[in-house]
């Protein structure tokens, strides 16, 4: 008796189902300059918050026998007018600019969010003058209305908070209201709309995932941003005061002993800036691949 052999196709077998954040993460790794800036970024803040307990110099302390030296083993970055130690100076300045950036951006992006949420769900006036105020904000350089707000408001902390987050929000408005006058017109937010939902409830839990997205990308570059900015205010004297260990201001007093050679009193605050600025805007284009699967070419 002949064997029948089974002729039948062969199933393929079904791919695993993937969580959004294993198939987020799966394309960001191979994002191999947003990883990388991602990790100096989370080792410069590690090394800021835990610098008071392993480095040998404060911030603030003074050492008037080794004043302007240059960067030596005991002095990894060298020392300012007042013997200051530039290398603790340095992470205490990524310690505080990270903060104003990231409360700056946060206060902006909120109230950005929420106004672009409503203008662009209900239209109407209430978009009219959402998007005249965007207008108007938009209609000035982001670092000449800080100068504007903090010549107002006057100088300190948290003055430059509120100018960095007030020239934050019309952009996160602006990319949240785009958005959102997409998405409400989908037939699932309709079908929410037709059960009976609250309008709150479809913009903060249908409509407001859709867009997060692009906030998050727009978030993290606006961090690069908003710490320029901060930084920019400190070095023209509007921002915190030239005695604080910040960037801006190391900057601002280092500049007048660059003449004399002094060269490391800009060199590390500056390069210190450089860095962080441009880890945040790759870690943003990583992100934005990452997030928008029309990218995906794997």
């Amino acid at each position: 008796m002949a064997l029948v052999s089974d002729t039948s196709p062969a199933v393929p077998k079904e791919k695993t189902a993937r969580s959004p954040f294993s198939e987020f993460w799966r394309r960001f790794v191979t994002r191999h300059a947003a990883l990388a800036s991602g990790f100096f970024l989370l080792l410069l803040l590690a090394m800021a918050l835990v610098a008071p307990w392993i480095l040998p110099f404060g911030p603030n302390e003074f050492d008037y026998k080794n004043t302007l030296a240059g960067p030596s083993a005991l002095h990894w970055a060298g020392t300012d007018e007042f013997g200051r130690d530039i290398f603790a100076r340095v992470l205490n300045g990524a310690k505080l600019s990270m903060f104003i950036g990231f409360l700056s951006v946060t206060i902006g992006a909120v109230v950005g969010v929420v106004g672009g949420l409503f203008a662009g769900y209900y239209g109407g006036w209430l978009d009219s003058i959402v998007m005249r105020i965007s207008d108007v904000l938009f209609a000035f350089p982001g670092i000449l209305l800080a100068i504007g707000i903090v010549a107002i408001l006057g100088a300190g902390l948290t003055n430059v908070i509120i100018a960095v987050a007030v020239f934050s929000v019309p952009a996160f408005a602006r990319i949240v209201r785009s958005g959102t006058l997409g998405l409400k017109e989908t037939t699932y937010v309709e079908a929410a709309r037709a059960a009976g939902a609250p309008n709150a409830i479809i913009m903060f839990r249908h409509i407001l995932p859709g867009v997060l997205g692009a906030v998050i990308v727009y978030f993290t570059m606006r961090i690069g941003t908003s710490i320029l900015t901060a930084t920019s205010l400190s070095f023209i004297g509007l921002g915190v005061e030239p005695s604080v260990a910040e960037w801006g201001a190391m900057l601002s007093t280092g500049r007048e002993y660059m003449l004399a050679g002094e060269w490391h009193l800009t060199f590390f605050p500056g390069l210190a800036i450089f860095l962080t600025v441009l880890c945040f805007n790759i870690l943003g284009d990583g992100l934005r691949d990452a997030l928008d699967p029309k990218l995906d070419d794997n």
